[in-house]
């Protein structure tokens, strides 16, 4: 008999929300798919994607948050590093020997010092994939009188980054700050797009716009909607001769996505909305605007507020969150996207823009140091500073909405160019540059 040999196994870190990191949650199917056993350790506060869920190869073991909310800003960044360094190292432990251990950065501490002390005691492989640096998006909130924990937070992720026998990382320009300061010499695997993200037919627009308003029907009245129970007339399609159109006096569909959080200022694209507002009621070629914004994090009833506190007429805003296989119709759904991310570093880019494109959706996207490794001005999307560039990129975008012949032209002509971008997914990408370390 032929002697059989037990897969290989990998456990892979992510000390934060698993649902909320789709990339790792990628690199799991890669991983899987190519033959090895992989456990996801992390928190589990939205559901991870249904193909890992159901992948029999993949098992996820939760870890236990505990909340550190009284006492001095200091003492509670303590505790919550000491809690998360015992609750991370014993269920390493618990959860058993594996051949490889993948590593999510950011958060650096306690993440990486962790991982690397299980590492070297039970003499696994340690591989760190460099999201941002924790120390970059540590600065953008933590107070002067803090600055020494900031220090060795960085000394930390320094030291601890080098000892990594692999290192991946998600942009060109990051490879080469990593090598020219902290002389860590790193691959670069783009973040590409799943097939689960593509370019989606007329019929599937429709039935989602059919479970879209019935889900959210508080946002829609009852003439947008007609009024039979299926639903035959959705404010953006309509069923004539069992044919489905989409509607001539249908609203554009303005679509984000975010995480709430302070590198993301959402406040540049409620002004930009509040100049659609008013330019509306000066001319006549501009369409109704739907502006869906989905995503969990730390500043969402703060803009949420904001949001309230608006009395538009013709610009509608809601922040439904979606499930995760809604997630890549609502994408595909869209007439153009946005996206706010800046990056604390402005050494990534951000993943958000990359699934649009795979749905072949072009992005309106805020510039910052890297971002021209992914969206070309004028090609495949465009890239703006400030709220009123924004503005006159939407106002632009949707002029003459849906008949203007020079605008479709110009949609049209981003989205070939996006069909090259997804001729490169997520699968194809990872067997070529990450398989390697896994072998």
């Amino acid at each position: 008999m032929t002697e059989q040999h037990p897969k290989k196994s990998v456990k892979i870190v992510v000390l934060g929300d698993i649902g909320r990191s789709p990339r790792m949650q990628y690199h799991a199917l890669s991983l899987s798919d190519n033959g090895l056993k992989v456990n996801i350790i992390g928190y589990t506060d939205s559901s991870p994607l249904t193909e890992v869920l159901e992948n029999p190869n993949i098992t996820i073991t939760q870890l236990h948050s505990c909340n550190f909310d009284k006492g001095p800003r200091f003492l509670q960044l303590i505790l919550k590093a000491v809690w998360q360094a015992i609750s991370l190292f014993l269920t390493l432990l618990i959860t058993g020997s594996c051949d490889y251990l993948l590593c999510q950065n950011p958060p650096a501490v306690p993440t990486l010092p962790v991982c690397r002390l299980y590492c070297l005691v039970t003499r696994t492989r340690f591989v760190i994939d460099w999201h941002n640096y924790g120390h970059t998006i540590m600065a953008l909130s933590i107070s002067p009188s803090l600055k020494i924990l900031l220090k060795i937070y960085t000394f930390l992720e320094k030291y601890f980054g080098q000892s990594a026998q692999y290192n991946l990382c998600v942009t060109y320009a990051m490879k080469e700050d990593l090598l020219d300061n902290w002389n860590i010499n790193a691959t670069v695997l783009y973040d590409r797009p799943p097939h689960i993200f593509h370019p989606i037919t007329l019929q599937e627009k429709h039935d989602w716009f059919v479970k879209f308003c019935q889900k959210y029907p508080e946002h829609f009245t009852q003439n947008d909607v007609g009024n039979s129970g299926d639903l035959m007339t959705t404010p953006f399609t309509q069923i004539i001769d069992n044919d489905i159109k989409l509607r001539q006096d249908r609203p554009g569909l303005l679509f984000s996505s975010t995480s709430w959080t302070p590198d993301e200022d959402f406040g540049i694209l409620l002004e930009a909305l509040q100049v659609y507002e008013t330019t509306y009621d000066l001319t006549k070629s501009l369409p109704k605007l739907i502006c869906v914004i989905t995503g969990k994090g730390p500043m969402r009833q703060h803009y949420l507020d904001l949001i309230a506190s608006k009395s538009w007429r013709h610009v509608t805003v809601f922040t439904p969150w979606l499930d995760a296989c809604d997630y890549p119709t609502m994408v595909a759904s869209a007439d153009l996207g946005v996206c706010l991310h800046t990056s604390s570093s402005g050494l990534d880019l951000p993943m958000k823009v990359v699934d649009m494109f795979g749905a072949g959706l072009p992005v309106c996207a805020v510039s910052f140091r890297c971002l021209e490794e992914l969206v070309q001005h004028g090609v495949n999307g465009y890239i703006f500073k400030t709220s009123d560039e924004l503005s006159k990129l939407i106002v632009g975008w949707f002029e003459g909405f849906p008949s203007n012949d020079e605008k479709n032209r110009t949609a049209q002509e981003m989205r070939r160019e996006l069909t090259k971008f997804q001729e490169t997914r997520w699968e194809g990408n990872w067997n070529l540059r990450a398989k390697k370390f896994f072998e």
